[in-house]
């Protein structure tokens, strides 16, 4: 179990933290030579065969920033007031972040007793007792003490260890995740990183990601609540001696992650459900400025909110977080809000969705999403999402998002009333009658097709998918097609699809002129020639000729690249596999026009029209002068 001190400065919460475990918790010299608690300091005790953990925080307001990075997730909160000070301002805040972190079980220690009399003490606990009513904590009970005299310090010493006997372990389930609050390096040992593990296991010898900069590091040692350990689990403090070659020139800091791969997803905006403080004199307002905290991350950000743009104070709302910098956080997890200048604390929240959509935030179907999501229970909440989601779920990312290992994530492929689809990014589940009006939707479309051009194979994917009344987003129509072709409900030849009893009905003389003008394009490799060059090399007229082409195009044995320049389809799968290789070469996972010219020797006009006809085929995304693989070139071109 994990205690953290909570309450005013001055207070004694050092002092009472040394009186019960027989260690002083201020290691800063700066803290030894103020009197004051500056950052955290941490203290064990055994209880039995077990330990007893204790984070003491700092209490002055100038410091709640470190005393968030303390208390983000531990298990038990000991609140110390003076008796002689009563209930201050940082009380009153402590308290409070301790309730919008969800801290459920706790205890007062009334310090100091030692200046105060009897009366006085009568009078505080009624006080106290006023203060925690309407909270969590409004049952925790009272040990009157002294941290100088040592009164009353065994019998809050035995509450604590009594209830650390009966407490029940965190559930380890979840990928690694630790909260990096120090780091230090020790000597012969090399680099050590301190922090609360929110979720997961670690063993000595695991390999683990340092986010959001995704750096690979190895574990060589661990700590698990201060003893040497071969593994550490949710619910305790490590610390974990981490190697690896990119951290020679690199420091860690606080508020960064050391997680299992599965874990490591850094966003710049995630949705929430926010609760604004009764104290607050006003309504949070729309695009308010805030300084976020989660774990022990501490970063800039503004407040979108969704629904009636203002939550009132001692009401909650949805709101979407837009962060000034990429940080780590998943579905459940706890944050605090302070205003701008980082003097009060504001609000509270948990995270909903840590991925959300790029547009339509405010709509109305997205917020009756946002609030099928707030189902705790992953199979619950798939249930309540899918009644929401005409696209589907993509049940990678839903994994992602909970912090579902695979094996905690294998389950959701097998539900009632559903249907999962493969996909290039994970499996996409579907309501059963969703998959058959999907279904149905893209046979029709494709029977249309031909009956509108018999000469012709079919549409390619991105011909197809432009053909429905409503085009379903690329990913869910990808692994529909990906489902229609494996139960032979269609067929792809070549670059295009069509139903299994079609036949292309070719002109004679356009099957004559195919077969003089094909192989002279496959002469051409990467630069096939021109419409004019055609035409001259076989004395057609040029518009004759690309009418031609286009019929080609229609038929699916040409594509048109540029409208001067049609290219036959193994000579684009040619380009795209540049394409695949330079961006999985890229750190960045990009390249640029330049780099793909030189690459292919096709020149620098051609090379642009190519990855212009790429953009709009959905292969690629141009941002700058910069693009990304946007999907797979089978997935876009076929395997031709």
């Amino acid at each position: 179990m994990i205690v953290a001190t909570a309450g005013h400065v001055d207070h004694g919460k050092t002092t009472l933290v040394r009186a019960i475990t027989g260690i002083d918790t201020d290691r800063l010299p700066e803290e030894k030579k103020r009197g004051l608690t500056i950052d955290l300091g941490f203290a064990y005790m055994d209880v039995d065969d077990d330990v007893l953990g204790f984070v003491d925080v700092p209490g002055h307001e100038r410091f709640v920033k470190n005393m968030l990075a303390g208390v983000a997730t531990i298990d038990f909160a000991l609140l110390v007031i003076a008796a002689d000070d009563g209930v201050m301002p940082q009380t009153v805040e402590h308290l409070a972040i301790l309730q919008l972190l969800g801290i459920r079980q706790g205890a007062v220690a009334i310090s100091k007793i030692d200046r105060a009399d009897a009366d006085r003490l009568a009078a505080l606990r009624a006080e106290i007792g006023a203060l925690l009513a309407p909270t969590e904590l409004a049952a925790a009970p009272m040990f009157p003490v002294s941290g100088e005299t040592g009164e009353g310090v065994a019998e809050l010493q035995a509450h604590l260890q009594e209830t650390a006997r009966q407490w029940a372990e965190r559930p380890a389930g979840g990928n690694f995740r630790l909260a990096v609050d120090r780091s230090f390096t020790v000597p012969g040992a090399g680099l050590v990183a301190t922090g609360a593990v929110f979720s997961g296991q670690v063993a000595v010898g695991d390999r683990l990601l340092l986010s959001p900069r995704g750096i690979e590091v190895r574990v060589r040692g661990i700590h698990a609540l201060d003893r040497v350990s071969d593994s550490g689990r949710a619910g305790q403090r490590c610390a974990l001696n981490i190697a690896g070659a990119e951290l020679r020139n690199i420091s860690l800091h606080r508020g960064e992650w050391l997680l299992a791969e599965g874990a490591h997803a850094p966003v710049r905006k995630l949705d929430a459900r926010l609760r604004v403080l009764a104290s607050e004199q006003r309504p949070l307002a729309h695009w308010t400025p805030v300084h976020l905290h989660l774990a022990a991350t501490d970063v800039t950000a503004r407040v979108a909110v969704l629904e009636d743009r203002r939550i009132a104070p001692g009401e909650t709302g949805l709101a979407q977080i837009v962060l000034d910098a990429p940080i780590g956080a998943l579905f459940g997890d706890r944050f605090i809000l302070r205003d701008q200048s980082a003097r009060r604390t504001i609000a509270g929240g948990t995270v909903i969705d840590p991925f959300p959509p790029a547009r339509g935030r405010t709509r109305a179907e997205r917020l009756e999403m946002l609030r099928a999501m707030e189902e705790t229970e992953p199979r619950a909440a798939l249930r309540a999402m899918l009644r929401h989601a005409p696209a589907g779920i993509n049940l990678r990312r839903f994994a992602l998002a909970r912090n579902l290992t695979e094996a905690q994530a294998t389950p959701l492929d097998d539900g009632d009333g559903q249907i999962v689809l493969s996909s290039a990014e994970g499996g996409i589940a579907l309501p059963d009658d969703r998959w058959l009006a999907l279904r149905q939707d893209v046979l029709a479309a494709l029977r249309a097709w031909h009956e509108r051009r018999p000469e012709a194979v079919g549409p390619n994917d991105h011909g197809l998918r432009g053909a429905l009344a409503a085009a379903p987003p690329a990913e869910l129509f990808a692994a529909a097609v990906g489902k229609l072709l494996a139960a032979g409900d269609i067929v792809r030849d070549g670059i295009s699809l069509r139903l299994p009893d079609h036949q292309a009905r070719a002109d004679p003389a356009d099957l004559a002129l195919w077969e003089a003008i094909e192989p002279i394009l496959a002469d051409g490799g990467l630069r096939p020639p021109r419409v004019r060059e055609l035409a001259e090399q076989l004395d057609k007229d040029p518009k004759t000729m690309e009418a031609f082409l286009k019929r080609c195009t229609r038929q699916g044995r040409l594509l048109a690249v540029a409208p001067n320049r049609f290219f036959p389809p193994a000579a684009v799968r040619e380009l795209a596999a540049v394409v695949e290789e330079m961006v999985a070469e890229s750190p960045e996972g990009t390249f640029n026009a330049s780099a793909f010219k030189d690459r292919t020797g096709i020149g620098r006009n051609l090379a642009i029209e190519v990855l212009e006809f790429f953009d709009g085929a959905g292969l690629t995304r141009r941002e700058g002068n910069e693009r990304h693989l946007r999907r797979p070139a089978d997935e876009v071109f076929g395997d031709t």
